[in-house]
């Protein structure tokens, strides 16, 4: 490995920016900051629309970057010390520019259904409803990006996308849209263009510094838990879930429940999206528990309850239409209740059972797509700070659960420093990923498996 310093990744979410310092020599992070520090706005001006000005990111880039370079001004780190520049971002999301890179109108972002008319509620189905309902802006419209290529694109000067980028968008030639509006492509471990003079001076960077990867927000976990190979699976449990599995095969699934997109390596990536998962623990909380208990005190209750919850069944799609279910909207619905036996502390369980059965289910979809599935990593976080949640999903599924110390501005800044050379590969830009805790399957999960067996011929009876 050649000796450079730091590396900076830039994460791009929907409530907010995050940046994360890494040192490249050790792979620890040094600082991490976000802005803004309350969650930042989405404009719905009509029921399903959700969209966020592309300049607003870039003020949250720069404020963020600002409160980085503060934070570690005592340790006499800067800007100019950092030697590749890696981006993630929020998925699917349309930001529209013309000839001179203007925007022409706010990004419709990945939680906007306007375009599911269209079959594809992606990036090229948003543009379409563009080309419909706006045919001035699409007209004008020189160029697409993603959300992550505009900012590459205030940092550089150059508008790109990647081969993964591109497959996010779910280009269609039975959309009818301009091809000449795509971006170049390149592999998400590439130099993408390097920070222009203007945007270092805006951003307390130097320029010249290179962009060397870029990837949207659950490839880009998926790397910053170092899944590569085929079989991994990386999953989240926050308000809503998302499992990532990594194949070799290119099979779809024909009813989409779930979606392939090219991954960071050029496997496929096979995403489900589950809407239901930690907002029901949420509402469980909010709701059943008893008043001002904490997460880890509501854990506690819910394990004095067994295994099964003796009986009750918690069918999790209470958030909107579930892609899984066919986007089918069913609600969140609870069966098996005896007044006479069941407790607060059933329900709890019940709740955290079937979100655990919710994403066993998706795993058995990408089962049959020939996703064969050894193990699941998870940042330490949100739902998998559970024990019993872990158990759960790893009884049924039968995969062990890994758990690790990382985030997206983490996994992008190391994921520069593949596209810059600096690492060899993945495994030596994770060869500091610190895990926290493991969860191997328990020998006998009988009573796991009669439990999730239940809630599925009680999901089948909805469906």
């Amino acid at each position: 490995m050649s000796d450079f310093s730091y590396l900076l990744g830039i994460d791009l979410g929907s409530s907010s920016v995050k940046v994360s310092l890494v040192d490249s020599l050790s792979g620890t992070i040094v600082g991490s900051a976000h802005y803004p520090e309350t969650e930042a706005p989405i404009r719905a001006i009509r029921t399903g629309w959700a969209e966020q000005s592309p300049v607003d990111w870039y003020s949250y880039v720069r404020h963020a970057l600002h409160a980085l370079w503060q934070q570690l001004s005592d340790r006499s780190i800067h800007g100019g010390m950092v030697s590749a520049i890696g981006i993630s971002y929020q998925m699917h999301g349309l930001v529209c520019v013309d000839a001179e890179g203007n925007v022409l109108r706010d990004a419709i972002i990945w939680c906007d259904s306007r375009a599911t008319p269209y079959g594809t509620n992606f990036t090229a189905g948003k543009l379409r409803w563009v080309k419909d309902n706006e045919p001035d802006i699409y007209a004008r419209t020189a160029k697409i990006m993603l959300p992550g290529d505009y900012i590459a694109y205030r940092l550089t000067g150059e508008i790109y996308t990647t081969e993964s980028g591109l497959s996010e968008m779910d280009w269609r030639d039975s959309l009818g849209l301009d091809k000449s509006k795509l971006p170049t492509i390149l592999p998400s471990f590439s130099l993408q263009g390097r920070v222009t003079p203007e945007a270092a001076a805006e951003l307390g960077l130097a320029a010249g510094i290179p962009v060397t990867y870029r990837a949207g927000d659950q490839p880009n976990n998926a790397l910053s838990l170092n899944v590569m190979r085929e079989g991994e699976i990386a999953a989240t449990g926050g308000t809503s879930g998302v499992v990532y599995g990594v194949t070799a095969g290119k099979e779809a699934d024909s009813l989409n429940r779930i979606n392939n997109f090219v991954h960071v390596n050029g496997l496929t990536g096979v995403m489900l999206c589950l809407n239901g998962t930690g907002i029901l623990n949420a509402w469980m909380r909010r709701t059943v528990a008893p008043e001002g208990i904490s997460y880890a005190e509501m854990n506690e209750l819910m394990e004095t309850a067994p295994i099964g919850a003796e009986g009750i069944s918690v069918l999790p799609f209470g958030n909107g239409a579930e892609r899984m279910l066919q986007n089918r909207e069913v609600g969140c619905s609870i069966h098996g209740i005896n007044f006479n036996r069941h407790t607060k502390a059933h329900l709890l369980r019940a709740a955290q059972e079937g979100i655990a059965f919710s994403f066993a289910y998706g795993i058995e979809i990408m089962q049959q797509l020939g996703l064969h599935v050894r193990t699941i990593k998870a940042g330490y976080a949100n739902l998998f700070l559970s024990p019993l949640f872990r158990r759960t999903l790893s009884a049924v599924t039968g995969a062990t659960i890994l758990l690790y110390e990382t985030d997206g501005a983490a996994g992008a800044a190391r994921g520069a420093g593949i596209g810059a050379g600096i690492y060899a590969d993945a495994d030596e830009a994770f060869a500091s990923l610190r895990q926290m805790a493991a969860e191997q399957p328990v020998q006998d999960n009988t009573a796991y498996m009669e439990a999730y067996h239940r809630w599925v011929e009680r999901l089948l009876q909805i469906k």
